[in-house]
């Protein structure tokens, strides 16, 4: 008898389950505001390998489980890449404007030490 090995589900908050300040938690960390800010950017799913995070494998898994535990990134197994996706439609419809208002803030951000750096680079 040949049993066939089930899919790998992972568990997600359902739309009613995600807490702003669990959100909020997700997001305040630089290197997960970097995959959110990154899988805002391309719009699709994105495995884990894509990211190229300045941290372990263990400490990138980490981070991931942060983001899909607290309901900002959807994650399902597709052969054996895990891929990821934003979720934007549950996040923009419970919190209405925190994702483009982070989004857009963190660029701001980006953007200030990105000229703090050429400042620096020319003086």
């Amino acid at each position: 008898m040949t049993t066939t090995a089930s899919p790998r589900v992972l568990e997600h908050p359902t739309r009613d389950q995600i807490r702003l300040e669990e959100v909020l938690h997700a997001l305040a960390d630089a290197v997960r505001l970097r995959i959110v800010r990154d899988m805002a950017r391309e719009d699709a799913e994105l495995s884990c390998s894509h990211f190229d995070l300045p941290v372990t494998k263990s400490t990138t898994t980490h981070h991931f489980r942060v983001l899909r535990e607290s309901g900002v990134v959807r994650q399902v197994y597709r052969g054996t890449a895990k891929l990821n996706a934003l979720r934007r439609e549950d996040l923009d419809a419970l919190f209405p404007g925190l994702l483009d208002t982070v989004l857009a803030a963190a660029a701001a951000q980006a953007g200030r030490e990105g000229a703090g750096a050429d400042a620096g680079a020319t003086a």
